[in-house]
């Protein structure tokens, strides 16, 4: 047995887990269509999946305000509902040899084409984050000592006029690369939405049952922000948009 301390590396996600323990997670699932989404990346582009589960939430989040929204406080707690639509993602990277997540946050998505969303995820998939300005404040946690880091991501996400810019005002996680179906995830925002993989599955369709690519949606919704009814209409209209998803919609 070896015993040490635990990787510089891996201090952003313990201060980031550590800051979202306050939060009330309940959890909803769903099976999409993705019929459409595939006829659509056949035709047009090849965007990736999470590009157009960021899009599609965009805009349902845009017709839900209570749902775009961000709590602060415990004993007189105190909501901020967003006037922009900012997506989070998660990215699996390796730094220094070591496996983390990193994530990056896509502003003003309810008015940003597929297109747009694509490039900004390649943009961050592909340049290296020991390089780039954007995750400046990550090295910067992994070098501080342990306190004076939980200190720095305290006030830098916990102010409700920054939580949406740093944070996002909901977040997408994936996990679809891998053999998963089902994954649920709290991602420091009132919605967030775990994308499974999408794989041949039987459903009905007039009356007979024929195979047809699924894939399983997940939202987490922090049950101090809003109710069932609220996150299980999201999750509704999010269904609704990916599975009638047109070539008008692209950008």
């Amino acid at each position: 047995m070896k015993i040490t301390a635990i990787a510089g590396e891996r201090r952003p996600t313990l201060h980031f887990l550590r800051e979202i323990r306050s939060a009330s997670p309940v959890f909803l699932g769903t099976d999409i269509d993705m019929s459409a989404v595939l006829h659509h990346r056949d035709t047009v582009h090849k965007y990736s999946y999470v590009t157009y589960v960021l899009h599609a939430a965009a805009r349902v989040l845009a017709e839900h305000p209570e749902a775009n929204a961000a709590i602060r406080g415990a004993g007189r707690p105190r909501i901020a509902h967003h006037t922009a639509v900012n997506g989070k993602f998660t990215m699996d990277r390796t730094v220094n040899g070591r496996r983390v997540v990193l994530s990056a946050v896509l502003p003003d998505l309810e008015r940003t084409g597929l297109a747009g969303i694509q490039r900004q995820i390649d943009h961050y998939r592909d340049g290296d984050p020991e390089l780039m300005p954007e995750f400046a404040g990550t090295r910067l946690l992994r070098r501080l000592p342990w306190p004076l880091g939980g200190l720095l991501f305290r006030l830098g996400v916990r102010p409700l006029a920054r939580r949406g810019t740093v944070l996002g005002t909901f977040a997408v996680t994936s996990l679809g690369h891998r053999p998963v179906d089902d994954f649920y995830s709290v991602g420091g925002t009132t919605v967030t939405l775990g994308v499974g993989r999408v794989a041949e599955r039987p459903v009905v369709r007039d009356a007979r049952v024929e195979a047809a690519p699924v894939m399983r949606l997940s939202l987490t919704f922090d049950h101090r922000v809003i109710d069932g009814a609220e996150a299980a209409d999201v999750l509704a209209g999010l269904k609704d948009a990916l599975e009638n998803f047109t070539t008008g919609e692209e950008e």
